[in-house]
């Protein structure tokens, strides 16, 4: 069976402490064909502080060994998972003029600068209002990088939604957004470029269902499937799942990035 998990990370990311040799083994241990590391490479910080610089060499070192234990036994493409590109262009081109790479995830982290630029999960989220105010401004910022050049996939579309779990009010509703959404897909599509599936370790599934049933009305084809697992344990959850709710959607196949350009993997 193909299974390949887009979305994933290594202690070349702030918030995991798994070497990347870690992560391969445990896909390999569960049967993966293939499996990303998309490490994060956010241009703002958790407070907002600007961090344009990228330091290529740790995933480099990282990979090298990676490729030497398991690459002739798992399909490795290289990624990374890029933050608010759209503020700083040049800063996104210098990153992305890595040779080798062959996925780029376009995400939104961070409130926009205006708005302090506070990564969300460092927000508190005690009333709607304070949901409806952070997604107003998470999908203004969504719609500028979807706009952009810097992606071959729209990250986790739904991000903020996984922080507003569990409080004691139900999960803010997305109707209001459903033209940015829209707008948001569309742009990926438009321009050649697709959307994941980010499970969030098969935690978030429900939610996508009405956004794929949207993206495929209006033509879209590209899809990627992604745990965001940033530990071995979680790797792949979700995503058998995920196959399924694609196939019932009437999509035909799944993609998996080389070189910045879509495989596709047919679905059965």
């Amino acid at each position: 069976m193909f299974l390949a998990d887009c979305h994933t990370h290594s202690s070349c990311s702030p918030d995991s402490s798994t070497p990347m040799v870690e992560m391969a083994k445990r896909a390999v241990e569960y049967g993966l064909t293939a499996l990303t590391l998309t490490d994060h490479c956010d241009l703002l910080g958790l407070e907002g502080e600007r961090t344009p610089d990228y330091d290529w060499a740790p995933v480099l070192e990282q990979r090298k060994e990676t490729l030497a234990a398991f690459g002739t036994r798992l399909d490795l493409p290289m990624g990374v998972e890029l933050g608010m590109a759209f503020l700083f262009p040049e800063a996104a081109d210098q990153i992305l003029s890595q040779p080798g790479i062959d996925f780029v995830i376009g995400a939104a982290h961070n409130l926009s600068e205006e708005a302090g630029g506070r990564d969300f999960y460092m927000l508190d989220y005690e009333t709607p209002q304070d949901c409806y105010t952070a997604l107003d401004d998470y999908f203004a910022s969504m719609v500028k990088l979807a706009a952009g050049p810097h992606y071959d996939v729209v990250a986790h579309i739904i991000y903020p939604l996984r922080y507003m779990r569990h409080r004691p009010f139900p999960l803010p509703s997305l109707t209001r957004y459903r033209d940015q959404i829209h707008e948001i897909m569309r742009l990926a599509k438009d321009s050649g470029r697709g959307i994941e599936i980010n499970t969030w370790k098969g935690q978030t599934l429900g939610e996508w269902l009405p956004l794929l049933k949207m993206y495929k009305e209006m033509g879209g084809e590209i899809v990627t499937v992604g745990s965001d697992a940033h530990a071995p344990e979680p790797i792949a959850k979700g995503v058998p799942e995920a196959y399924r709710m694609l196939k019932d959607c009437g999509f035909r196949y799944t993609a998996v990035y080389h070189e910045r350009k879509p495989d596709f993997i047919k679905l059965k």
